[in-house]
């Protein structure tokens, strides 16, 4: 957990002193609102600055809290408070899996402090993390690559089994078409020669003679 720094007390530093008591109550919120009241009293108090850093951190406001310690290394003006306000900055960052921001800011630590060897151990195991990172990444964007060919081969095989069921739909319509078109021309041609027939056979009735049977006379 980052260290709040305790300073001797006047207007701002009252107020850091205030807040480190609540911080080390774990009233980090407490804590936060003093650090901002000092800040406030005097904006370029580097440990004000710090300490806010510490009590965000804590509270998981990680985002904001790497930006006040990158705040606080800027205006810090001993190598030992620059050296502490990057190795939070790089804990800020490291929370977030934010792994390149985190490895330059434990860079900036040992600069500071080569002695530092939180800051070592911390800079090796974001560099592990990273490349974890970049080989999950790597491995992801390959399973996307895959299943998008898979779906566009999918979709493809779809649009291809579509085609081939609406040609065979229109070839089994044609085809009924064409049994009703026969259909029709076989009924026709029936009535055709059943017509024929009965011509014929009217034509032929009308050519023979008309036979009446006589009556025998008694």
């Amino acid at each position: 957990m980052a260290m709040a720094v305790s300073v001797q007390a006047q207007t701002d530093r009252q107020l850091i002193r205030s807040g480190n008591k609540q911080y080390r109550a774990r009233n980090f919120a407490a804590a936060e609102t003093e650090y901002r009241k000092a800040i406030g009293k005097n904006s370029l108090n580097a440990r004000a600055v710090y300490n806010l850093g510490c009590a965000m951190l804590t509270q998981g406001n990680d985002s904001a809290a790497a930006l006040q310690f990158q705040q606080a290394a800027r205006m810090s003006d001993t190598k030992l408070m620059k050296s502490r306000a990057y190795y939070n900055e790089g804990v800020a960052h490291q929370k977030r899996q934010n792994f390149g921001a985190a490895i330059n800011a434990y860079k900036n630590a040992l600069r500071n402090n080569p002695k530092d060897e939180d800051a070592r151990h911390n800079l090796a195991l974001c560099k592990r993390q990273q490349q974890q990172q970049q080989q999950q990444q790597q491995q992801q964007n390959k399973d996307n690559k895959n299943q998008d060919k898979n779906q566009n081969e999918k979709d493809k095989q779809q649009k291809q089994d579509q085609q081939k069921d609406k040609q065979k739909q229109q070839k089994e319509q044609s085809q009924k078409e064409q049994m009703s078109k026969d259909n029709a021309e076989q009924l026709l041609n029936a009535a055709l020669q059943a017509e024929r027939a009965t011509q014929q056979k009217l034509k032929k009735a009308m050519a023979q003679p008309n036979r009446r049977n006589l009556d025998k006379n008694w």
